[in-house]
């Protein structure tokens, strides 16, 4: 994320491993159905889905197959970039897009639009809930940020800068192969930064109370 990671991957170092795992596993597997959601609802898809999609569209791969493996072709850019990868990068890579799948092969659009709408945006909400869930546990970004914050490192641009422009890169060339670009893609591009920081911060106050309290701490 752009802002707050800090304390996002801080925030379960010191719990058990069996905690930490758990908080990965479970947010991963919420991502992938908030992204799958997205896709159902039919408004425009996460910017990184909208280029899944357009591959699927042009191969025999499914959205969720598409996700897996640019996962994978990601993770050879941090060959040069010296990025360490982690259980939780890797589980990241291969967990998101088998929901994805699982997702969108179970649910079915709804025929409103006020519904796809309230489905879209509830997506939103679950991904920011399950943004702070997974990193949360330092086992290492998912590929997509680690690239964010190897080309950080690489060229000392601004990480909001670097986002938004590998973003709209992933979004044309995703809807120049037929991905879904629409209302929705924007609603998160804008809306997912701040739902996010609202969880960082409940996150922050339940699992360091303490901390949150204490106007010196730089958590």
């Amino acid at each position: 994320m752009a802002t707050g990671t800090g304390v996002a991957f801080g925030l379960l170092a010191e719990r058990s491993w069996p905690v930490r795992i758990g908080a990965l596993a479970v947010g991963l597997v919420l991502f992938g159905v908030s992204a799958g959601l997205m896709i159902v609802a039919g408004l425009g898809n996460m910017p990184w889905d909208v280029l899944h999609q357009g591959i699927a569209a042009h191969t025999p791969l499914s959205t969720g197959q598409a996700a897996i493996i640019l996962s994978l072709l990601v993770l050879l850019l941090w060959i040069p970039l010296h990025q360490r990868i982690g259980p939780g990068t890797l589980a990241n890579a291969v967990v998101v897009g088998v929901v994805i799948d699982a997702t969108t092969a179970v649910v079915d659009r709804p025929g409103a639009l006020w519904a796809q709408l309230a489905m879209a945006l509830g997506a939103l909400v679950l991904n920011g809930f399950a943004t702070v869930l997974y990193i949360s546990p330092p086992l290492g970004p998912g590929p997509r940020d680690g690239l964010m914050t190897g080309l950080v490192a690489r060229t000392g641009r601004p990480v909001a800068l670097l986002r938004s422009g590998i973003e709209v890169v992933v979004m044309a060339a995703g809807w120049a192969l037929g991905g879904r670009l629409f209302i929705a893609t924007f609603l998160y591009a804008f809306g997912i930064g701040p739902v996010t920081r609202v969880f960082l911060g409940l996150a922050a106050r339940v699992l360091r109370p303490r901390a949150s309290l204490d106007p010196h701490s730089t958590d």
